[in-house]
């Protein structure tokens, strides 16, 4: 197991000093390792990175994210994904090449105040992202309590490997769709069982620069802390899913879309 070193830092500060890579939200200035973001400092041996506590979500190319529809044009919905960007999702995307906005009727396919999950197939800071729902388990999310995170408390809430995310869905017999962005859906049969999911989310969120937090969700949710032989502590090495969150949001998604779990279409709740 690797030595992590944390440590609560500014923009500006320095991480460490030496031969030390710099990772995300770090940048090297001389033989120092600088901050450039308010968050947790962490210096392991695959380098120095930190960990932002707060901050507006901006979109990437393939990041997955869960989005409100505000508005349309003749040829595209306008998405909002709670950025400074507003997200656009063609209409051939859904109605295919032959669309003709004389003759398809776009409230068909999708109506102001509906909830997707989409992915960003283009953006480049001179525009604004471009959404698809053609890739697997994408599209409109008919019901489920929508609730909002910090972008940053994502990698958190997913853990490495998904641990976290599965223990909550598992513990509480939810289904539990996120956003990159920070949108969340939560689904299920049981009302107590969502609510608690809810919790459990926002514990994650208000705790995630705490220690021990994954045994204080187990106890939350009534799991046993069971230490699987030859694992680490989660909370130690966390991080991992911050460098490749999409690959844990994917799984989520592919694991939601075999659950079982329903409700009447159309029932959203804030």
């Amino acid at each position: 197991m690797q030595e992590i070193r944390r440590k609560f830092v500014i923009p500006g500060d320095t991480i460490v000093e030496g031969n030390v890579r710099p990772l995300l939200n770090a940048h090297r200035s001389g033989n120092s390792i600088i901050s450039s973001r308010i968050g947790i400092a962490e210096v392991a041996r695959d380098g120095a990175k930190v960990i932002p506590l707060s901050g507006v979500y901006i979109p990437r190319v393939n990041d997955i994210v869960i989005g409100k529809i505000k508005d349309h044009s003749s040829l595209s919905w306008d998405v909002d994904i709670c950025s400074c960007f507003s997200a656009h999702l063609p209409a051939q995307d859904l109605f295919g090449r032959d669309f003709s906005p004389a003759r398809d009727d776009m409230n068909r396919q999708l109506s102001v105040g509906d909830i997707i999950c989409a992915r960003i197939s283009t953006f480049d800071r001179t525009r604004d992202p471009i959404l698809t729902v053609q890739d697997k388990d994408l599209g409109k999310i008919p019901f489920g309590e929508l609730l909002r995170i910090s972008a940053t408390r994502v990698p958190r809430l997913i853990g490495k490997r998904g641990s976290m995310i599965q223990t909550i869905e598992s513990a509480t017999s939810t289904r539990i769709t996120i956003g990159q962005n920070g949108l969340i859906v939560v689904s299920g049969k049981n009302k107590d069982g969502i609510e608690l999911a809810i919790r459990a989310i926002h514990m994650v969120e208000e705790e995630a620069h705490t220690s021990n937090l994954t045994q204080r969700i187990r106890q939350l949710l009534n799991v046993p802390d069971e230490q699987q032989e030859g694992s680490t502590n989660r909370d130690d090495v966390v991080q991992e899913a911050v460098d490749e969150p999409r690959a844990d949001v994917l799984a989520n998604n592919e694991r939601a879309n075999g659950d079982e779990s329903s409700a009447e279409d159309g029932n959203y709740s804030k």
